[in-house]
């Protein structure tokens, strides 16, 4: 049966692990490789890698941090950052990476998620849509470049493009909520959830189980993404990776997870 995934979120820039608050004041936290092999000790879902500078520097993704990601990681591996061709998420998929994620690019042409998911199967495309809220009216709107350009697209409205260009899994990341820690921003998860059919991811906001656990109530079979839940600890905000084990997890999302079977009695 299909499962809720808890997802740890690694942010990579200067090819160190950070974690930012609303995609600002980076805050250098240790080393991703180190990082990947706890999180493979406390055997997590799924791990997500971003490398926040190469969309920002215009480079290309840095093929040999992947393959060192990928050589270490025991757990399904999903990376983003400067992607922008179908060769470069080919080459990616090639080093042992299950999914590759794709932002400014998908953006800027949508088109290329529909040939790279020709290329290496719409299961190992991932969109990652940053939306963040207009100052007036209350609407969302999608950013690229670590939030710092606007692109007058609805994020509902793109997720739905998206969609229909092939896209196997969208990511929602929340600009407003990143790294605050004080929940998901459930109004922008909910709309999106009801526009589309693929698997969603949401990041942005988690401070605690308790939140990744009301994520799973609202949305049912879903990728509950974090980062700082998962690399500090503590009011302080002492470095510490953490996750759930699995008894917890299995507590987490039965008590937050209900499946109705169907009635076979008539």
């Amino acid at each position: 049966m299909l499962r809720p995934r808890i997802i740890p979120c690694l942010l990579i820039k200067d090819k160190g692990l950070v974690k930012t608050i609303r995609f600002d004041k980076p805050k250098y936290v240790g080393d991703p490789i180190n990082a990947v092999r706890i999180f493979n000790e406390k055997e997590v879902d799924e791990i997500m890698v971003i490398d926040i500078d190469a969309t920002s520097n215009n480079a290309a993704p840095d093929f040999k941090v992947i393959e060192h990601l990928a050589a270490e990681c025991r757990m399904p591996l999903c990376y983003g950052g400067g992607i922008k061709t179908v060769e470069q998420a080919e080459r990616i998929i090639g080093l042992g990476v299950e999914k590759v994620a794709i932002s400014s690019a998908a953006v800027a042409n949508p088109t290329l998620v529909s040939r790279i998911a020709k290329q290496i199967g719409s299961q190992s495309v991932a969109v990652v849509i940053d939306a963040k809220k207009r100052l007036l009216g209350g609407n969302y709107e999608v950013f690229t470049h670590n939030g710092k350009k606007k692109t007058g697209k609805c994020p509902i409205t793109f997720a739905k493009q998206l969609e229909e260009a092939g896209v196997g899994e969208v990511i929602l990341n929340s600009i407003d909520n990143d790294g605050v820690m004080k929940g998901y921003d459930f109004t922008l998860v909910e709309k999106i959830r009801a526009a589309i059919k693929v698997p969603l991811t949401v990041l942005g906001g988690a401070g605690s189980l308790q939140d990744i656990g009301q994520l799973i109530k609202r949305c049912g079979i879903i990728g509950a993404a974090a980062g700082s839940l998962f690399v500090f600890k503590g009011i302080y905000r002492a470095v510490l990776i953490n996750y759930p084990n699995r008894a917890e997890k299995d507590i987490l999302i039965e008590k937050n997870y209900c499946v109705t079977l169907p009635d076979i009695s008539t």
